[in-house]
């Protein structure tokens, strides 16, 4: 049995399932309402839905977290102004956030209401925690890629900010990084970031021409249940179970297996791989062995529920026994009869029935009221000392001594109620921004892979503001760049494995005469801030949405880059400069697992993923150790602009990111958008969302 009691945390994507949950001893749920949440899908709850779902929480002695875990636009604010007076009114316990902006006006709107970072915000590193400390968050969602190691680091500097620590271990893995993938948005208009996943990554895609049926971006499922101590040793404050999308059968699964490893019972491991898993269960990311990861969902997967489903439907029948009422009847002559009950943790209600009649025959006498009281049914008590003081032949007939304990328990239930739920304070709505902020003509910066893509760019190199530069190449491109290193922004890797090792090269790059950093993440922001760098948003930051904008800037960015799921009528106003992705291939996923190595191995890379229409996705891995760090997988359409300047003519600047071109190709975007020069388009392009 684990000594220091974590929160079993679980999903409820439907009334049934947060049942499920409860019934088998979760300490806390988490659902979505009709909007904004990540699983948009779901059943999700309405305002009556909500209220029901909190009151069942808080009666079990659990806790009910809201996600508003999706990206918000300004013309949502006022929506998002509605959801909160609900989750205001129905006592949630916290909301679970990905948009920046929204936990700033969520902070402002409701104070009362704890704020946790969602998994989303991809916060995996120390730095990443002092930055949500800093931003108001009172607890971390851990991306899923985080080595035991790893996870220790975060809990350590956690701890040190005062600051909790929930982690998932158990269900579904992302291929991506969460909060990094734009594939869905990309390839059919529905974006995960706005909680619309059509999961396209579990369609077959390929690295093997022979091969083009394999599902090369899908992984197993997460399943931790065996490491839960090892977790909770190292600090780990929550421990999350995905599912929201899953049956209620799922859920009960998942949550009795995690109950019984936290209490020192052997969980049923075969019934929880039973009720869903795709060719099994890894934990390849928390042990580091990662070479048995990849699994689809198989026939006898499918076929293995049917054995267990109905056993677990029985499992969450009937509601737990958490609570042990004692009762104290008190009947007198001439005065209504009494019944109190305690539970001995402080909650203690008296109800009022009937006037003792005179007794014909037989007296009511504790015997009977023990037995009366006894049959609490379905509810959540069971009876403990039952004491009396009783008049002398007086007598309650069993439908009145019936009445007043159905009446007890309801009257315990609502001061359990009471007694749990949080009571928030509204404060007035902050206002947005009034207008997107022109920019007399914007400035273009530069984004490459490779320093061999400057080769050709001859004088176009003076005309573009900034290059952005992957720090590994700081060293080298200060004698083959045409930029200076005050013209550089450095680009850390997205996702960090060794954050001290990142921190090393960056002071080494700062001592080379480097001052900027593209800021990718939230450990970028803080660990910039700290080594002394001008910051400067990019992709990874999401800003979707004014409130966002002025947030990052608060934060310390100089400019940023807006998402690029925004659409022209969409375009917030920011207090610094905000840029616009005009050209390049969009990073559709950021994954720690390369499908290509995975599949064929490093040395048979074609950099080349294909889908099952023909369609060539480019990948290629970050390494800024001996070994890739993570690999990035691109659209296969580039986003063209240059013969439409309208759609960035407003903004602060306009990005040109570059792939797999080659010197010669650089210097003929750079032409067509700087002196729109007519240039041959990409085989396969996109307008984006911006013209939208």
């Amino acid at each position: 049995m684990i000594s220091a009691r974590p929160e079993l945390l679980a999903p409820a994507g439907s009334p049934e399932a947060l049942t499920a949950a409860l019934r088998c001893g979760a300490d806390a749920v988490y659902l979505g309402a009709k909007q904004f949440s990540a699983r948009a899908n779901a059943e999700n709850f309405d305002a009556d839905g909500m209220k029901a779902a909190a009151d069942a929480c808080h009666l079990a002695g659990a806790r009910l977290y809201l996600a508003v875990n999706t990206l918000i636009f300004d013309s949502e604010f006022s929506a998002l102004d509605a959801l909160l007076e609900t989750a205001a009114a129905v006592g949630a316990d916290g909301c679970i956030v990905q948009d920046l902006g929204a936990a700033v006006y969520m902070h402002r709107r409701l104070p009362t209401l704890r704020l946790h970072a969602s998994t989303q915000l991809t916060i995996h590193t120390p730095a990443g925690v002092q930055l949500a400390k800093q931003a108001g968050f009172r607890r971390i969602v851990t991306a899923r890629e985080l080595s035991r190691g790893q996870l220790a680091a975060v809990c350590r500097e956690a701890a040190r900010c005062e600051i909790e620590v929930e982690a998932f271990v158990h269900g579904a893995h992302c291929m991506c990084v969460s909060g990094q993938c734009f594939m869905s948005a990309a390839m059919g208009g529905r974006s995960a970031n706005r909680g619309c996943c059509a999961q396209p990554c579990r369609l077959p895609f390929s690295a093997d021409d022979s091969r083009r049926g394999a599902c090369a971006l899908s992984l197993k499922d997460l399943s931790l249940v065996t490491h839960l101590s090892e977790m909770c040793e190292i600090g780990v404050h929550s421990l999350k179970i995905e599912g929201r999308m899953k049956r209620p059968e799922y859920v009960a699964a998942a949550v009795t297996a995690c109950r019984d490893a936290l209490d020192g019972r052997p969980p049923a491991l075969d019934t929880l791989r039973a009720v869903f898993s795709r060719s099994g269960f890894t934990d390849g990311y928390f042990t580091g062995s990662r070479a048995d990861m990849f699994g689809t969902r198989q026939k006898e997967d499918v076929t293995a529920a049917q054995t267990v489903l109905a056993p677990l439907r029985e499992s969450y029948r009937k509601p737990r026994k958490t609570a042990c009422l004692r009762a104290h009847y008190t009947l007198r002559a001439d005065e209504p009869a009494a019944l109190t009950v305690s539970d001995g943790l402080g909650h203690s209600v008296t109800v009022r029935g009937e006037i003792p009649q005179r007794a014909e025959t037989r007296p009511t006498a504790l015997p009977q009221l023990t037995q009366s009281f006894s049959k609490l049914g379905d509810t959540i008590y069971n009876a403990g000392e039952v004491t009396a003081e009783t008049g002398d032949g007086l007598m309650l007939p069993a439908a009145a001594l019936n009445a007043m304990r159905r009446e007890a328990a309801a009257e315990m239930d609502a001061c359990i109620i009471r007694a749990n739920t949080p009571v928030h304070r509204l404060m007035p709505a902050p206002p947005l921004p009034a207008a997107w902020q022109t920019a007399p003509q914007p400035e273009f910066r530069l984004q490459i892979r490779r320093l061999g893509q400057l080769r050709e760019l001859g004088s176009f190199a003076d005309r573009i503001a900034w290059l952005l530069l992957p720090l590994p190449l700081a060293e080298e491109a200060l004698a083959q760049s045409p930029f200076p290193a005050s013209r550089c922004i450095l680009l850390a890797p997205r996702f960090v494995c060794d954050e001290e090792k990142i921190a090393q090269m960056l002071e080494n790059a700062r001592a080379l005469g480097y001052r900027h950093l593209g800021v990718q993440q939230p450990g970028d922001l803080a660990l910039g801030r700290r080594l002394g760098f001008t910051l400067h948003g990019t992709l990874g930051m999401h800003a979707a949405n004014s409130l966002a904008c002025a947030a990052l800037a608060d934060l310390g960015l100089t400019d940023l880059l807006l998402s690029p799921e925004l659409s022209r009528r969409e375009l917030p106003a920011s207090p610094v400069p905000a840029g616009i992705f005009a050209y390049g291939r969009l990073p559709l996923m950021l994954t720690r697992n390369c499908p290509v190595k995975a599949q064929v191995g490093c040395a048979k890379c074609r950099h080349m993923l294909t889908d099952r229409r023909g369609a060539a996705v480019y990948t290629d891995c970050t390494r800024c150790t001996e070994a890739p760090d993570y690999a990035e997988l691109f659209n296969s359409a580039a986003v063209w602009l240059a013969d439409r300047p309208e759609a960035y003519v407003r903004a602060g600047y306009a990005l040109l990111a570059m792939t797999d071109e080659t010197p010669e190709r650089v210097r003929e975007i750079a032409a067509a958008y700087l002196d729109g020069v007519p240039c041959s388009k990409p085989e396969r392009y996109t307008r984006g969302l911006v013209l939208s």
